[in-house]
C-alpha cells in the first residue's frame, strides 16, 4: 500500500495528487437505499400520491404533519410541568451508572459508553442549520426516518436502545429529545469534563419532520453545489446522509485544505464560527474511536428503515465476527484520535499539531492518517482486545484544522491554554445542543446557566409591559387617532410577528426587533413605511410611560401588536362587524446590543405570500411553495393559511400596497370578498405580459377587473385549497370568515410567547 507523508513541506506536492481513489464511504453498500427507495417506484398494492402523477402539484402535507392524532398524550399535557417534577440528579446518576455497565449485546468501547453517547447527542443536535432553522435535537427526530437510517448515524440505534430502560422508568416526564442531550452531557462529565449547563424543555415529536435534506437520490452522494460553487441553500451538510462533511475529504478526495473550506461552510450554516468549530471538533474527537473493522459489503445488513421486521427497528446487522466490539463497522474509518479516549485531555490537539501524518486505509478501505513515527503505532490500547495496541489516527477533516492557517492559530492557542480550550468547548457544546430551543424562557431545569447568550436573542426584562385591559383600550384609541392607516398598522404588525420561525423558535413580535438592525432594513418590510409607523408608536410609548397619570408601562413590542389589533377592529367595524381582538400583554423590547446582526439576518424573508412579496433571485422555489413553507414556519394549518391570505388581501396588507390579489372594491375592510371574487365564474383569468402576474377579465364585457399572482390564484386552482376557499366564500360564512381570521391572526401575534 502506497503511503504519502503529509507535512508543510510536502503539502504543495500532495495537492497535485488529488485524483487518487475516491471515498470508500461513497462506494459502500451503506450508500444505497433498499426496496422501493432504490428505484423510485411505489410498491405494488400501495396508493400513489398525487405528486407521483402530477409532480408539480402544490404539496400541502407540511401543514398537516405533527397532527394531534399522532400524539398519545392528551391536548392538555404540559411537558414543562412534567419535566420540572423530575429529580434531575437521580436521572443523571442512573445515566452515569449505565455508562460503565457494558452490555453483552453491544459492549462499550474502552468500557465506557460515554463516547458513543456523545456522538449520538452531537448527531441529534448537529442537523440544525441557520438558514431555515430546521433540524436540531428538538422533537427527538433521530428516532425517525430518514435520520435514524442515515449512514452517518450508523449504529446510533443501539445507543438509544441502551437508554431505553431510563426512558421507560421516567416516561412522559423525560422526553427522548431531552434524554438524548442529557446523556451526552453526563458522558462528558463522567470522563472528567466540566460542562457549561443543561436545559430541558424539548417536547417529543411523534412523526418525522418534513425537511428538505438535499437533491440526491443516493446516500452519501453530493450534488448540492450551485453554479457559483456555493452550497445550495438552505442546506448545511455537504453530502446526503452526513451531519457535516465527508471525513475522508471533499467528495472522498483526501485534500485537507479543501476539507477546511467545506468544514467552514458547514459549521457556519450550523451557527458556529471558526473558534467554536475547532473547539467542537477537537473536543468531540478527544473521546472514543471510529469503527471500520471490515468491508461493509461483506458484513452489513440494511439500515433500520429497510431492515426486516424481526430486527425490531435495529439496523446495520453485522454478520462478521462478533458483530460488535473489535468487529464493529460504522463509518468505515477505524481508530481512536487520542491515547486516552475516555478522559478529557488536550491529546487530540497535541497529536494533531506535533505529529506528522501519513495516509493509509482502514480495514474497510476508508482513507485515514496515522503518525509517520512508527514508535507511536502502539500508543493506543485497543478498545476491546486486551494486550493489543494501535496508532492514534486522524481523518482528512481533522488534518484540515492543522493546515488551514486560521484553524491552526486557534488550535495552537487552545493547546497553550487548556482552560480557554475547555471553556470554548463547553460553551460551543452548549450552543450546539440548545441552539434550536429559541429564547431562554423555553429553558427548563436547575442546570440552566444564568448568563443570557447572544444566540438566545435576549430581551431587556426592564422593558416588559404591565398594561391592563383599560390601558389596552386607551392605547388603541391613541393609535387610531394618529394618521396611520389600517394597512400600514397591519403590515408592520405582521412583519414583526411573522418573522417567527417555528423550526427554531426565533423571531416574532417579542423584542420589537423590527425597530432594530437588520430587520428594520429588510426590503420586504418596506423600511420607509416601517420607520414611519415605529416613529409614531414610539411617540405614543414615550408619552404614555412618562405620564404622571399612568401606573403602567408599555413596550414598543406590545404597541406594534396593539396597532395591528386596533386596525383590524376598525376594518371589521367598517365592514359591519363588531369584534374585539384578544390581546396578551407582557412583551419586552430588545436593544441593538442584544441583537446579533449577522445571526438575525438569516431570518430575512425572501418571500412572503401573505404580503404577496416574492424575490425570485433569492427564493429558490416557486411563490406558492414558498407560501406553504412560510405557513409551515408559522405553524399554521391549511384553513389558517387560507383565511389569513384572504383577510390580509382585504385589508390591503400587500407589500407596498400593490393591488395584486386585492379582489375587492372596499380595500381596508375585513370581509370575504377575496374568496367571493376569486371563485366568481364571471371572471376569466389570463397570464399577463409581466412574468408572474395574471389578469382577470369580465367574461361579458372583456374589461379588466383584477390582477393577481400565482399565490392568489392557487386558492382557486388547487383542489384542496379551493375546497377550503369555497367555505369562506359561502353567503353563510361571512361571520365565520371574520372569526377565523381573527383567531389565526392572534395565533401568529403570539407565536413567540
Amino acid at each position: 500500500m502506497k503511503k504519502i507523508t503529509l507535512n508543510k513541506q510536502t503539502l504543495a506536492g500532495f495537492i497535485s495528487m488529488l485524483l487518487i481513489s475516491g471515498s470508500a464511504l461513497a462506494q459502500s453498500d451503506m450508500t444505497k437505499p433498499k426496496g422501493a427507495a432504490a428505484t423510485g417506484m411505489t410498491p405494488q398494492g400501495q396508493a400513489k400520491t398525487n405528486q407521483f402523477w402530477w409532480p408539480d402539484q402544490l404539496n400541502l402535507s407540511a401543514l398537516r404533519d405533527h397532527d394531534k392524532r399522532s400524539n398519545p398524550y392528551a391536548e392538555d399535557f404540559d411537558y414543562a410541568s412534567a419535566f420540572n417534577s423530575l429529580d434531575l440528579d437521580k436521572v443523571k446518576q442512573e445515566i452515569n451508572s449505565l455508562l460503565t455497565t457494558s452490555q453483552a449485546w453491544w459492549p462499550a468501547d474502552f468500557g465506557n459508553y460515554g463516547p458513543f453517547f456523545i456522538r449520538m447527542t452531537w448527531h441529534s443536535a448537529g442537523t440544525y442549520r441557520t438558514l431555515d432553522g430546521r433540524g436540531g435535537a428538538g422533537g427527538g427526530q433521530q428516532r425517525f426516518e430518514p435520520l435514524n437510517s442515515w449512514p452517518d448515524n450508523g449504529n446510533l440505534d443501539k445507543a438509544r436502545r441502551l437508554l431505553w430502560p431510563i426512558k421507560q422508568r421516567y416516561g412522559e416526564a423525560l422526553s427522548w429529545s431531552d434524554l438524548i442531550v442529557l446523556a451526552g452531557n453526563v458522558s462528558l462529565e463522567n470522563m472528567g469534563f466540566k460542562t457549561y449547563g443543561f436545559a430541558g424543555g424539548r417536547a417529543d415529536d411523534w412523526e418525522p419532520d418534513m425537511v428538505y435534506w438535499g437533491p440526491e437520490v443516493e446516500m452519501l452522494a453530493s450534488d448540492r453545489e450551485e453554479r457559483d460553487g456555493q452550497l445550495q441553500r438552505p442546506l448545511g451538510a455537504t453530502h446526503m446522509g452526513l451531519i457535516y462533511v465527508n471525513p475522508e475529504g471533499p467528495k472522498g478526495v483526501p485534500d485537507p485544505l479543501g476539507s477546511a473550506k467545506n468544514i467552514r461552510v458547514a459549521f457556519e450554516r450550523m451557527a458556529m464560527n471558526d473558534e467554536e468549530t475547532l473547539a467542537l471538533i477537537a473536543g468531540g474527537h478527544t473521546f472514543g474511536k471510529m469503527h471500520g473493522a471490515h468491508k461493509p459489503k461483506d458484513c452489513l445488513g440494511a439500515e433500520p428503515a429497510a431492515a426486516g421486521i424481526e430486527e425490531q427497528g435495529l439496523g446495520w446487522k453485522n454478520n462478521c465476527g462478533k458483530g460488535h466490539s473489535e468487529d464493529t463497522l460504522t463509518s468505515g474509518l477505524e481508530g481512536a484520535w487520542s491515547q486516552a479516549p475516555t478522559k478529557w485531555t488536550s491529546l487530540y490537539l497535541s497529536n494533531l499539531l506535533n505529529f506528522e501524518w501519513q495516509q493509509t486505509r482502514s480495514p474497510a478501505g476508508a482513507i485515514i492518517w496515522i503518525p509517520t513515527d512508527e514508535s507511536l503505532h502502539t500508543a493506543v490500547a485497543d478498545a476491546h482486545v486486551k494486550g493489543k495496541f494501535n496508532p492514534p489516527v486522524m481523518t482528512t477533516a481533522d488534518l484540515a484544522l492543522k493546515f488551514d492557517p486560521e484553524y491552526r492559530k486557534i488550535a495552537e492557542r487552545f493547546l497553550a491554554d487548556p482552560e480557554a480550550y475547555r471553556l470554548a468547548f463547553a460553551k460551543a457544546w452548549y450552543k450546539l445542543t440548545h441552539r434550536d430551543m429559541g429564547p431562554s424562557a423555553n429553558f427548563l431545569g436547575k442546570e440552566v446557566p444564568k448568563e443570557r447568550l447572544i444566540w438566545q436573542d435576549p430581551i431587556d426584562d426592564k422593558t416588559q409591559s404591565n398594561i391592563d385591559a383599560d390601558d389596552v383600550q386607551e392605547l388603541k384609541a391613541q393609535i387610531l387617532a394618529t394618521d396611520l392607516t389600517v394597512s400600514e398598522l397591519v403590515r408592520v404588525a405582521w412583519a414583526s410577528a411573522a418573522s417567527y420561525r417555528h423550526s427554531d423558535m426565533r423571531g416574532g413580535a417579542n423584542g420589537a426587533r423590527i425597530a432594530l438592525s437588520p430587520q428594520k432594513d429588510w426590503p420586504i418590510n418596506n423600511p420607509a413605511e416601517t420607520a414611519k409607523v415605529i416613529k409614531t408608536l414610539k411617540a405614543i410609548q414615550a408619552d404614555y410611560n412618562d405620564s404622571l397619570l399612568s401606573k403602567s408601562t408599555v413596550s414598543l413590542a406590545d404597541l406594534i401588536v396593539l396597532g395591528g389589533a386596533a386596525a383590524i377592529e376598525k376594518a371589521a367595524k367598517d365592514a359591519g362587524y363588531s369584534v374585539s381582538i384578544p390581546f396578551n400583554a407582557g412583551r419586552g423590547d430588545a436593544t441593538q446590543a442584544q441583537t446579533d446582526v449577522n445571526s438575525f439576518s438569516l431570518l430575512e424573508l425572501t418571500s412572503d405570500g401573505f404580503r404577496n412579496y416574492f424575490n425570485a433571485e433569492q427564493s429558490g422555489r416557486s411563490p406558492t411553495e414558498m407560501l406553504v413553507d412560510k405557513a409551515d414556519q408559522l405553524n399554521l394549518t391549511v384553513p389558517e393559511m387560507t383565511v389569513l391570505v384572504g383577510g390580509l388581501r382585504a385589508l390591503g396588507a400587500n407589500y407596498k400596497g400593490v393591488k395584486h390579489g386585492v379582489l375587492t372594491s372596499t380595500s381596508g375592510r375585513l370581509n370575504n370578498d377575496f374568496f367571493v371574487n376569486l371563485l366568481d365564474m364571471s371572471t376569466l383569468w389570463k397570464k399577463s405580459s409581466t412574468d408572474g402576474i395574471y389578469e382577470g377579465f369580465d367574461r361579458q364585457s372583456g374589461s379588466k377587473k383584477w390582477t393577481a399572482t400565482s399565490v392568489d390564484l392557487i386558492f382557486g386552482s388547487n383542489s384542496e385549497l379551493r375546497a377550503v376557499a369555497e367555505v369562506y366564500a359561502f353567503d353563510t360564512s361571512k361571520q365565520k370568515f371574520v372569526d377565523d381570521f381573527i383567531s389565526a391572526w392572534t395565533k401568529v401575534m403570539n407565536l413567540d410567547r
